[in-house]
């Protein structure tokens, strides 16, 4: 497994700094990661210094909360990918969906997927607030949306992702929706059940802890299968 491929790594913290930033750059570098994972303000300079890179800059709209206008997301989306992001990570507005307003969920999905040119698009649903009925059917409207994954959690919620939500999802959604998990992955452990549920990216802080602790975590894990 290219564990670094499954990797969305991420700096999402509100006193997040240049040089927190330019670390978080060098660090997919060295590890391969798949993408860094900006606040908006941050996406030029992570593109910058990603240039010369197969690594892409992702970046989150109507974070954390999701309660912003749809056109309030449509102009993020479209100031993130003027500036260089190449992966969009999208908060749903919860309470639209704990209201049934399922077309309005779906609208402002599509809007804000209509605007940016291919990039890929994650739709985050937050399954910390979710009925496992909330998830099936944010499941169903990303797959009639046809955007390119379900994101699990924003990692600010009361709980981050489990197994248990990966699978519901990845039961519910069609051959072509991917699974973004995110919240609360700090081990190798974790992130491998999560791949396993059908997980293909990963979204998490502590990505170089991950792959630096894999080896340790497999042996001791082989080492107590043994005894």
């Amino acid at each position: 497994m290219e564990i670094g491929k499954y990797i969305d790594h991420t700096n999402l913290k509100m006193d997040a700094k240049e040089e927190d930033i330019a670390k978080l750059c060098r660090e997919a570098i060295e590890y391969g990661f798949e993408t860094v994972c900006v606040h908006p303000y941050y996406v030029p300079l992570a593109k910058d210094l990603l240039k010369d890179t197969n690594i892409g800059v992702c970046t989150v709209v109507g974070f954390p909360l999701g309660m912003n206008t749809p056109k309030v997301k449509s102009y993020e989306a479209i100031e993130a990918t003027e500036n260089g992001a190449d992966e969009i990570d999208m908060v749903i507005n919860v309470g639209a969906l704990k209201d049934k307003d399922y077309d309005y969920v779906k609208s402002e999905i599509e809007e804000v997927r209509d605007q940016i040119d291919g990039k890929t698009l994650k739709v985050i649903i937050e399954t910390s607030l979710l009925t496992k009925e909330e998830i099936i059917k944010m499941t169903e409207i990303c797959n009639e949306t046809f955007v390119n994954f379900i994101k699990t959690n924003t990692g600010f919620g009361s709980r981050g992702v489990t197994v248990d939500d990966v699978k519901l999802i990845n039961k519910h959604k069609n051959d072509i929706l991917e699974i973004k998990a995110s919240g609360g992955i700090k081990t190798f452990k974790q992130m491998n059940e999560l791949i396993e549920a059908g997980a293909t990216r990963i979204g998490t802080s502590h990505s170089v802890d991950i792959v630096t602790n894999m080896n340790c975590e497999q042996k001791c894990d082989h080492c107590k299968e043994e005894k």
